[in-house]
This record gives structure tokens, sequence and C-alpha cells, in this order.
């Protein structure tokens, strides 16, 4: 196993997180190669662990500047992923190959001077766990839902990031049932939430105003506080895992059928 630097040969593999064999991930559309060319001039790094030429592990980090936390001379770990399917490459899991890219990934930051590194990590035992991190020299600094933020120092005046917090929400539009969904374009699962979303939006014709929020925009992130997320009427929709069409078609039509009648 190896680790480089993503080139652009393994590009069609990043953009859909390995997995290249699923059908779900045809659903996210291009969000995340759109991601990926507004931030790769602006200190975005991927790097990819390799088998026998074959892409089996990723992670992807970016200056705390263009994240979802504030911080100074930071960077931000967006993911780590290791391919853990018996499809496409396999079940690379547990052998040490998240390590390894952490490891490459702090190694690299330390290089380009930063003074520490940020990372999410998530209560729930399936991915991107903060007691991992923990076990990694990290430390909880702050909170968002079940969202721990994770960071390491790498100097005695590093200071400790925060989470961009929650600013406003979605308001409902006079008459119409509103589906507002922010989308950041980083995560294909986040992605496939939006297109889903916006599908079953459409089907119910002018009783829906569909409202797309972009929040590769630094700026846009900002003023919400909200990187992805999904709201019906103002209310907040869970989106991991990822919800079938189905389901979100369902709460929109029980929205939809409260409308009064023209």
């Amino acid at each position: 196993m190896e680790i480089i630097d993503l080139t652009e040969k393994y590009h069609s593999q990043y953009f859909c997180c390995l997995e290249d064999w699923s059908d779900e991930m045809k659903e996210a559309g291009n969000h995340k190669e759109v991601w990926f060319n507004k931030n790769k001039d602006k200190g975005l790094r991927v790097k990819i662990a390799l088998e026998e030429e074959k892409v089996c592990g990723m992670i992807q980090y970016v200056p705390a500047e263009y994240s979802s936390i504030e911080g100074e001379d930071l960077y931000f770990i967006y993911c780590i992923w290791v391919h853990g399917y018996k499809k496409g490459v396999g079940n690379h899991q547990k052998k040490g190959i998240g390590k390894a890219l952490l490891q490459a990934a702090e190694n690299d930051i330390k290089a380009m001077n930063k003074k520490g590194v940020a990372a999410w990590g998530l209560a729930l035992p399936f991915w991107m766990k903060a007691s991992w991190f923990k076990k990694q020299g990290y430390q909880k600094i702050d909170r968002n839902g079940m969202a721990a933020l994770m960071w390491k120092p790498f100097t005695e005046d590093a200071l400790p990031p925060r989470w961009i917090k929650e600013k406003k929400r979605p308001q409902k539009t006079a008459g119409k049932v509103t589906v507002t969904s922010f989308i950041n374009g980083w995560c294909p699962t986040q992605n496939i939430i939006h297109e889903r979303a916006k599908r079953a939006a459409q089907e119910f014709g002018d009783a829906v105003d569909f409202q797309e929020i972009q929040t590769c925009d630094r700026a846009v992130l900002c003023d919400w506080g909200i990187s992805d997320a999904l709201f019906i009427d103002g209310k907040q929709v869970r989106t991991g895992p990822p919800l079938p069409i189905e389901k979100i078609r369902k709460k929109i039509r029980k929205r939809v059928r409260k409308l009064p009648r023209r």
C-alpha cells in the first residue's frame, strides 16, 4: 500500500468516493467535481491510498478559512474514507490505512507551517468516529449537534477552532410548500439527498417552491451557518444515511395536502 497525492488519473474514483460500482452514487450528480474545481487552487489537498494501483482510501482537507469552522493557520479534514464494501475494490478497513492517511495529511500540514489540524467526529460507531480521532491524539473542542469538533495543535500558540454556528433558518413561502436544500458539494451522500429532494419537489409543480442554497461560497455558509441540510417548510429533515426519494416525496406530499385548495 502506498499513499500519494491525488492525480487526474484517479479523479473519477475520487469524485464518487471510491464507489464507482454504486448505482446510488450516480444520483449525486457532478457537485463534488464542481466543489473540487472551486477549491483546488485555495489549498484543498487530497491524498489517496493505493494497493496494486487501485484506490482503496482517501483523505481530503482544506484551510480552515474555506471550511465550516473558524480557525487561524489550521487545516480542516472534511473526511477520511477507507473502502469497506465487498463490491468494487473490496473491504480494506481494519488494516491501518486510515491511520496512514491521517499521518500523511498531518505531515503535509506541518510542512506548510500550519499550527494545527481539525476534524469532525461522530459519537455513532460507523464513520468519522470522535473516539477514533481521540486515539490519534485529538481532543474535542466544540460541538454542533451530533458532530464534535476535534483538533490537534502543532504549536503552543495555536488557537482552538470553533464551528460556524447556525444563524438563521429558511422561511416558508406563502401559499406553497417550501423545500430548501443547502448543498456544499464536498460529500456525495449529501449531494444525493439534494438531487432526490429536487426531483421529488418538481413532481408537485407550482405547489412546491424548491430553493437551492450553494454553501461552497464561504460568505453564504457564514451568513446561514449551515453547510449541508434539507428543510421542508422550515423544519429540518434527517439526511444521513440518505433518505430514499419515496420518503422525501411522502414528507412533501403530507405538507402539500395541508395547503388551502385553489
